[in-house]
């Protein structure tokens, strides 16, 4: 069963790599700014896997049993090793700026976002209607990303894709997306049985730290190639939309129930977390490394806490 989870998140892996790769690619054909590219199109590219985990868990809630637990579990665990663990490994391999004005605006959404999913989940219950809120005020802000399109220099000097050839990638990533999704949601669940380990803590520690290998991929690639904000712009646009869109488009196929201890333990640990990191780019030009190591070190007690049971 663990075998079949690994494969399950290596194919979700996979699959998004061609994803990303097509949407790139058309993004570009289509003269699309560089910002856009790392805030829209690669933050909502490698959030396929927790999309498609939420969709996989609410049909299987409806039909066969709660998966709720795997839906929260992966969206919450996924935005807490993008902040955490991700953005602390970049920030020690390449220095990270970003403007204030850009931290103002998309931290006060990634705030806003932790507490608007506290609020529909705080009575334990995020339903139909509840979901269509989160999801919506996603497409308002992802709307809005494409008003500033024109703000940005257009990347320039690359040879360009066939565009059929594009559109392949996309559907074939797509598919062992979906493929994959439903192999690590029914094996994620088998194993927490198996083991007598709760589905929450496979969820936030297992699945959402493998699903968050496609940010640290495209974060790590970005800062190699000179693109720190676009590494910067992927990872605050995939905590927006991780927040908002998993947990919100499973609420619209089935409600979502969310236990307690992800309202009282992990949102506040997250908002909490989002806000130190926000702090370290307003406070100066970039995030330092010593400040890298401090979001590396909250991160970490936060997960040998969680492993031993302590939290």
């Amino acid at each position: 069963m663990f075998l079949l989870l690994m494969l399950g998140l290596i194919g979700l892996w996979y699959g998004t790599e061609l994803t990303i790769n097509g949407a790139v690619a058309l993004a570009k054909r289509l003269g699309v700014s560089e910002f856009i590219v790392g805030v829209a199109i690669l933050s909502v590219g490698s959030d396929l896997p927790e999309l498609a985990i939420a969709v996989g868990g609410a049909i299987k809630t409806a039909v066969d049993g709660d998966a709720s637990n795997v839906v929260v579990g992966t969206a919450i665990g996924s935005t807490l090793g993008q902040i955490g663990l991700v953005l602390g490994i970049t920030a020690l391999l390449a220095y990270l700026t970003l403007p204030k004005r850009t931290a103002l605006r998309h931290g006060a959404v990634l705030l806003g976002s932790i507490i608007i999913l506290a609020l529909m989940a705080a009575d334990g219950l995020v339903s139909a209607l509840e979901g269509v809120v989160m999801v919506v005020v996603y497409l308002i802000y992802f709307v809005l990303l494409w008003t500033d399109a024109g703000k940005h220099d257009p990347g320039t000097g690359e040879a360009l894709q066939p565009p059929l050839k594009s559109f392949v990638f996309l559907l074939i990533g797509f598919s062992i997306v979906i493929v994959a999704a439903e192999v690590t949601v029914s094996s994620a669940i088998e194993l927490a049985e198996q083991l007598g380990v709760s589905e929450i803590v496979i969820a936030i520690l297992l699945i959402g730290l493998g699903t968050s290998l496609p940010e640290l991929s495209i974060s790590l690639g970005a800062v190699m190639k000179g693109k720190a904000r676009m590494s910067v712009g992927n990872l605050i646009g995939s905590n927006i939309f991780d927040t908002l869109v998993p947990i919100g488009v499973a609420a619209m196929i089935s409600a979502v129930t969310v236990e307690k201890s992800i309202l009282f333990r992990e949102l506040p640990f997250l908002f909490i977390l989002t806000s130190v990191v926000l702090f370290f780019f307003l406070r100066v030009r970039g995030l330092q490394r010593w400040e890298a190591v401090v979001i590396l070190a909250m991160y970490g007690g936060y997960v040998i806490a969680k492993v031993s049971g302590n939290l």
